[in-house]
């Protein structure tokens, strides 16, 4: 069964940025636009003092990409979805002969 890939993702990469302190800030760019499903795996929520931290898994399918190609997502990287944020845990080819890769991703959102 093929995957529906109905869900736009913005690929994103961390620079870094001086601060101007001798330091660095992390900044996000934009690599181009994937499209994808998303799959919920599981959620946690946790208590925290003022506030609580809500931490989604999702499996995420796109069409494959070689390694090295700027299109195929990285551990290193995350995907955006107008405000909401996935942070790429992993990657890994969906079956070898199907042409999608599948990355585990999180979401994590603060709940007050």
């Amino acid at each position: 069964m093929r995957p529906a890939l109905t869900r736009k993702l913005v690929l994103e990469e961390a620079l870094a940025v001086p601060d101007g302190a001798g330091g660095v800030d992390r900044s996000w760019t934009a690599l181009g636009t994937l499209w994808a499903e998303l799959k919920l795996k599981s959620g946690t929520e946790r208590a925290g003092d003022n506030a609580g931290l809500s931490r989604q898994r999702y499996r995420v399918i796109l069409r494959a990409a070689p390694s090295g190609a700027p299109s195929r997502p990285r551990p290193d990287q995350r995907f955006r979805e107008g405000a909401r944020i996935f942070t790429i845990l992993a990657v890994a080819d969906w079956h070898l002969d199907a042409g999608y890769l599948v990355c585990e991703a999180e979401e994590e959102v603060v709940v007050s």
